[in-house]
């Protein structure tokens, strides 16, 4: 099964106004609140099949996590049920690797 990749400078830096992308965050509570994306939505690994329901699934889903092992785990999950979406490349790893700004438990830019 192929999963679909995007390089984090792909990314804009920010999801708060995006319209067409959500960016599911399937990290562990403590891991989002050590840093994230702006505008990213979180639900951990582990809950996301019970929540479902609060993710748009009618634009194009984005999916992070620490390296892309979850992510790929889940995409995985999500295609045999019908539901695609793109694997963001190296995870938050790669996402500050890079230089892009996170946000960390209590909202402040770092």
């Amino acid at each position: 099964m192929d999963i679909e990749q995007i390089d984090v400078a792909g990314l804009p830096d920010d999801f708060t106004d995006v319209d067409d992308r959500v960016l599911l965050d399937v990290r562990e509570d403590y891991e989002w609140e050590e840093g994230h994306v702006r505008g990213a939505l979180h639900i951990p690994l582990d809950d996301v099949p019970g929540r479902l329901d609060e993710i748009d699934l009618d634009r194009d889903l984005l999916v992070i996590c620490r390296t892309s092992g979850r992510s790929f785990r889940l995409l995985q999950y999500l295609a045999m049920r019908g539901i695609d979406g793109t694997c963001v490349t190296g995870g938050m790893v790669a996402w500050e690797a890079a230089g892009k700004a996170v946000e960390t438990g209590m909202g402040e830019p770092t």
